[in-house]
């Protein structure tokens, strides 16, 4: 068998039947942190089209965690009902449902990618103050964030906590921590953001504490549930945060019950200079699955079903995430198994398109 269809045990109570996982990517579609039709056959239709498990986009823990006004929430109670219709619906086919839990810190309140992409003022409509761990804004022309408090700091830790209590509600079994691409844990993490002076800036044990602290709150709430998180291994800046950093990170995060590392890399500075090419992220993710012995996910410009299977095959990576090739192709998961030789089982409404002949 190809170890990309290979079964993977994460815990007690989490297998994966494949090594596909769908990558967290915003829609920018929902009404005030609401799911609606558009996420419910976005994520479905995945999880009909075999991938092992599907990470719900980057979901705000907090109003002001937002991405953008278009992103999805789970800040209220309110929230769980909508979340159980597409939970319910993806394990029907066999996938896990997982979440990632999100605050976008100093990146927050932009315009959805189709019109612009820009900072939105906080003084102009669909937009707010944002916060970070510096009162450094991300790009020259943006508001500058405040500095939270350590008292805030502390209850939008606990925020994080009671958003994980209304993911297990709502049916998620797999929860992703975003400490990655520059948003608010990653701005703890790097050194070019986190300028700050207390027991959360300056040393490196300075610097993770916040994401610990997380870690740590979100552990309270879980049971039979995964706790993975999405990193960024580097800054690609001079003096940012780096891979040694990262390995050091993973170590002390396995040891907090973390159980895979989605490992991605860059979104922290805007003067970042990533040299963008195939596999250009699989390094960081060999490097902490040898140096920590922990389940990682490969990410970034993988597209082909040969290109996944070396990967694994390779000893880089456990798992393969995919983000703009599964936007492409719902189905990746049944034309990569063709294209390795394996014949997994269809759907039954889908089989008699299984072959390619008439019947």
């Amino acid at each position: 068998m190809s170890k990309l269809f290979e079964p993977i045990k994460i815990n007690e109570s989490i297998s994966l039947k494949n090594r596909i996982i769908m990558s967290p990517m915003c829609q920018y579609s929902s009404e005030d942190g609401f799911p609606n039709d558009w996420h419910f056959q976005h994520y479905v239709s995945r999880a009909v089209g075999n991938v092992s498990a599907i990470i719900v986009e980057a979901t705000a823990i907090v109003p002001e965690g937002r991405i953008s006004y278009g992103d999805l929430g789970i800040w209220k109670d309110e929230h769980i009902e909508a979340y159980q219709k597409i939970t319910k619906e993806i394990k029907r086919y066999n996938c896990v449902p997982g979440i990632q839990l999100a605050h976008a810190g100093r990146k927050a309140s932009t315009e959805i990618p189709w019109k612009g992409y820009h900072q939105i003022k906080s003084n102009e409509e669909n937009g707010w103050k944002t916060v970070s761990s510096s009162n450094l804004p991300f790009n020259e022309t943006d508001e500058i964030p405040i500095q939270l408090s350590v008292d805030e700091i502390n209850a939008v830790t606990k925020e994080w906590g009671k958003a994980t209590e209304r993911a297990i509600k709502a049916g998620f079994e797999i929860i992703e921590i975003h400490g990655a691409h520059g948003y608010l844990a990653h701005q703890f993490l790097s050194p070019l953001i986190n300028n700050r002076t207390d027991e959360y800036g300056g040393s490196f044990e300075n610097r993770i504490r916040f994401v610990l602290e997380i870690v740590d709150e979100i552990k309270k709430y879980m049971t039979t549930q995964s706790l993975w998180i999405r990193l960024s291994a580097s800054d690609w800046a001079e003096n940012g945060w780096n891979l040694v950093e990262t390995i050091e990170l993973c170590k002390i995060l396995k040891d907090r019950g973390v159980e895979v590392i989605d490992v991605s890399s860059g979104g922290g500075v805007s003067h970042q200079k990533i040299e963008v090419k195939k596999n250009y992220q699989v390094p960081f993710s060999k490097e902490i699955k040898n140096q920590v012995n922990a389940i990682t996910g490969a990410v970034g410009l993988i597209f082909e079903p040969n290109q996944a299977e070396e990967i694994l095959q390779n000893d880089e990576a456990d798992l393969i995430f995919l983000g703009r090739e599964l936007l492409r192709d719902p189905y990746f998961a049944l034309h990569a198994a063709k294209e390795l030789g394996e014949d997994i089982k269809w759907l039954p409404q889908y089989e008699r398109a299984k072959n390619n002949h008439y019947k």
